[in-house]
């Protein structure tokens, strides 16, 4: 039995028995023979087929994956994404020297033969023979077109790409059928193109078009004749003639190309001698691809878009089948990205916060009524050096965001709206002392009741001495009194707030259950930019929530042929009454009037909105909105390490971060580049009487009080105590492991999570 060549491959007499067999086959195909007749000579081995006249009568043509856009709302371009860098053209828009090279080296008798090459696979069959080994293949273009099919057809898939390329005579078999249907059924033009835009020419190049982009940087159909001929000869083996990493063999290639053109007469000897002494000429250009190629600090936008393609079931019923459409690509998406919108928001970011700095900003504006994200960056760019990342700290976790952060007492205004919107008036006045210990028991959802630990009550207290009441709703929302909006949120029930949360889309970020406990009214609970700005668009569209969507339209190209694809839309729904609404947004104007937010209020336009800064100040908030925007800043470690005291943000030094102080100028100026030239719009305020005028300072976000216990207490259930740990309001040094967001992290923006 003859033995293998060392390394596995077949011995010289092995192959030429292989070859054998195929211009058998060649032979008896040609004679329109059924292949079993020939099972007696080895070709019904392991993965060939029954019969070659039971093999399908048609190739199954994948459509050809291609780059795909993403486009702003304008139509400009945001970004190119791809599987494969491909670029889909026809044969008028290929180099007449392209054509002519492709077919001199792979297959100079291409335009005299059917679909197999009988002298060429008895001449390939000899030389072989000659050389002991394989020097000489004999497939035509149309059987190399049809094994790329095959290729294109198994995408990424390891196991589906050796299954497609695999040396046996069952793919050979298959191999010939399929091109024998392909040259009649398409002819040698189409053929030809069909090739020259599958094959692959290394360096991420699909096709001619894009390596001609890669090596020349410039359309295949203006190739001249050295460059055609470099192509060509890669295509035999792009990573041994890749002209970027090894000229010298490049150019030998490029050489030889040349000499076979000379030779079948496409060109002449002189035209030939001429091109071989000429340098390669390359200008390559960098092959990128994905968000990364992002302008406008869009990055992160870019990969939010991704991930809703890959997630919302109406591209596919599975994330593979949605997987499958992406990375086929040629698809165009036009997006809900507003240019001026997002170019004000990276300026303002730029201005504010460096991406050098300790910590990190993020911020999203996005329209009320109809959820459209109209922007969305952060201080650290996309990418993967350093002060760099790939981790959107403006979504969710879900949607490729960490595991969010607390929002402080921007959370206030939905415990605000939930007690109004079930009958609490906007006059209501609680004592608001400065230091309290957390009212118990307090009824939650399922007819129980929260209590806390009766051994060691919570303390709570506001910002300072000074602040205490009594207040009412307008004075404590300014001033943003802890004490006042947990007195509230007693009263009214845990319940109702946590309904509430849910109708403006308010979540946590990890996508858990929201926590049952008093503090919750101080913001503990983990959310993202995203979630605050379209919550409290619910407040500028007067009550209705609209879910934030960032895709307009797609159209997807396969082949010639364009077709739409259908899109996720806005769903929109009552949250809460006009009244309620427009309650909550005057109370929200006074806290840019004389509260916490005057450094973030519009000197254009009416505004309204909330600070916010969390225990220890590892985050600082302003979420605010007009009438016809709403947007919400960040500011804060991603990794939840950094404590904002005595820091330097933007060049400017920080004794204490609050939220009216950094994220509320990013706000003022993001907000006022993004309106510039738009109309100015009036809110529907109501009149809300001053009530108790209360006392303090009103300088800070009224979220840094201390306590000393836990807070999430014990649920009951008719009384009975069920004993549970509990989460101290955001003033507290929060013990490790407690709740996600408040320890170490694991750094790169992924929310603080720990344990």
């Amino acid at each position: 039995m003859p033995k293998k060549r060392s390394g596995g491959g077949l011995s010289s007499t092995q192959q030429a028995a292989k070859f054998l067999g195929v211009s058998v086959l060649a032979g008896a195909v040609m004679a329109g023979i059924a292949l079993p007749a020939f099972g007696a000579l080895g070709l019904a081995a392991k993965g060939s087929v029954e019969s070659f006249d039971e093999l399908p009568a048609n190739l199954k043509t994948p459509p050809l994956s291609q780059r795909t856009t993403i486009l702003d709302a304008d139509g400009g371009q945001i970004a190119t994404v791809y599987s494969r860098d491909r670029t889909v053209v026809p044969l008028k828009d290929m180099s007449p020297y392209m054509q002519k090279a492709i077919v001199a080296i792979e297959d100079a008798r291409f335009y005299k033969h059917g679909a197999i090459d009988l002298k060429g696979v008895l001449r390939a069959l000899n030389k072989n023979a000659q050389s002991g080994g394989v020097s000489q293949g004999a497939s035509t273009l149309t059987q190399q077109l049809v094994k790329n099919v095959a290729i294109e057809e198994a995408g990424d898939d390891p196991t589906k790409v050796a299954e497609a390329t695999q040396q046996t005579i069952g793919r050979k078999i298959k191999e010939l059928k399929y091109a024998i249907q392909l040259e009649e059924e398409l002819g040698k033009k189409k053929i030809l193109e069909n090739y020259l835009n599958i094959t692959f020419f290394g360096e991420q190049a699909y096709g001619v078009e894009a390596a001609s982009q890669r090596y020349f940087s410039k359309h295949a159909k203006d190739l001249n004749v050295q460059q055609a001929a470099l192509l060509a000869g890669i295509v035999q083996s792009p990573s041994r003639y890749d002209p970027v990493n090894d000229a010298t063999e490049a150019t030998k290639r490029r050489n030889v190309v040349l000499q076979r053109m000379a030779d079948l007469g496409d060109i002449s000897q002189a035209e030939a001698d001429t091109a071989k002494k000429t340098p390669l000429g390359l200008n390559p250009s960098q092959p990128k691809n994905g968000c990364i190629t992002a302008v406008k600090g869009a990055g992160f936008f870019c990969d939010y878009v991704r991930e809703v393609f890959l997630t919302d079931p109406i591209f596919g019923k599975t994330r593979e089948a949605r997987a499958k459409v992406w990375n086929q690509g040629g698809l165009t998406i036009r997006t809900t990205l507003d240019p001026q919108s997002q170019k004000s928001v990276q300026a303002s970011i730029k201005e504010h916060v460096y991406k050098t700095d300790a910590v990190a900003t993020a911020a999203t504006i996005v329209e009320p009524g109809t959820g459209k994200i109209l922007a969305m960056g952060q201080s650290r760019p996309y990418g993967f050096g350093k002060h760099e990342t790939q981790i959107n700290l403006s979504v969710n976790q879900a949607s490729g965001g960490g595991a969010g952060y607390q929002p402080g007492s921007t959370f206030k205004p939905i415990v605000a709206a939930a007690a109004i919107e079930g009958g609490t008036p906007a006059t209501q006045s609680y004592s608001s002392p400065y230091k309290m210990n957390y009212p118990s028991p307090v009824s939650i959802c399922d007819g129980k009741q929260w209590r806390d630990d009766p051994y060691k009550p919570t303390e709570l207290t506001n910002e300072s001495e000074s602040e205490h009441g009594p207040y009412s709703m307008k004075q404590a929302t300014a001033k943003s009194v802890n004490t006042y909006y947990v007195q509230l949120i007693s009263d009214i029930g845990i319940c109702p707030v946590i309904e509430m949360a849910k109708k403006m889309g308010v979540e946590r970020a990890d996508g858990a259950k929201m926590r049952q406990a008093p503090s919750i009214a101080l913001g503990t609970q983990e959310m993202s930019p995203l979630t605050m700005a379209n919550a409290y668009a619910t407040f500028a569209s007067r009550g209705m929530y609209c879910t934030p969507v960032a895709i307009e339209s797609i159209s997807q190209r396969i082949g010639d042929k364009t077709k739409s694809l259908e899109v996720p839309k806005s769903t929109c729904s009552r949250a809460m009454s006009e009244k309620t609404a427009d309650t909550v947004t005057t109370l929200l104007k006074g806290v840019v009037e004389d509260g916490t937010g005057q450094q973030a209020g519009l000197s254009d336009r009416p505004s309204a909105g909330k600070t916010g800064t969390t225990d220890n100040r590892y985050a600082a908030w302003f979420v605010g909105f007009t009438p016809n925007m709403a947007g919400a800043v960040w500011v804060g470690d991603p990794s939840h390490k950094r404590q904002m005291k005595n820091i330097s943000i933007g060049g400017v030094w920080n004794e204490k971060v609050y939220g009216g102080q950094v994220p509320g100028p990013i706000w003022r100026d993001m907000m006022t580049g993004a309106l510039d030239g738009r109309p100015v719009e009036q809110f529907n305020l109501v009149n809300i009487p001053d009530g108790n005028k209360g006392k303090g300072n009103g300088n800070d976000d009224g979220n840094n009080g201390g306590n000393n216990g836990n807070t999430d207490g014990g649920l009951t259930n008719g009384g009975n105590d069920t004993a549970g740990t509990g989460f101290p309001s955001p003033t507290f040094s929060f013990p490790d492991n407690l709740f996600q967001g408040t320890s170490n992290g694991n750094g790169n923006g992924n929310g603080g999570r720990r344990g």
